[in-house]
């Protein structure tokens, strides 16, 4: 299953955005999937995962501010970015996490201006 983001943008700092990641197949057998981001010049790091079972986790810096969901009748894994702030700038990737896989696909750019 191959997996590619979008919804990436241009938007002002405190604004939303909502990334999709839509699946070339079923995501149902996918147990974890994942949302990660690079910034210029930096690694890459997790941004949320999200089991089959609907548990999510978050990294720390932008907790109470995006959401992770997954509709597996439409293939298809969501971030919701509210309360966006510029160092969340980055290329947006999802990533089939458990099973895990070496395919980042080609990511979506979200550029927050201050």
């Amino acid at each position: 299953v191959q997996l590619q983001a979008s919804g990436g943008g241009l938007v002002q700092a405190g604004g939303s955005l909502r990334l999709s990641c839509a699946a070339s197949g079923s995501i149902s057998s996918i147990n974890i999937l994942g949302w990660y981001r690079q910034a210029p010049g930096k690694q890459r790091e997790m941004v949320a995962i999200i089991s089959n079972l609907g548990s999510t986790e978050y990294t720390a810096p932008v907790k109470g501010r995006f959401t992770i969901s997954r509709d597996n009748a439409k293939n298809t894994v969501y971030l919701q970015m509210n309360s966006l702030k510029p160092e969340d700038t980055a290329v947006y990737y999802c990533k089939s996490v458990l099973p895990a896989t070496s395919d980042w696909g080609q990511g979506t750019l979200v550029t927050v201006s201050s």
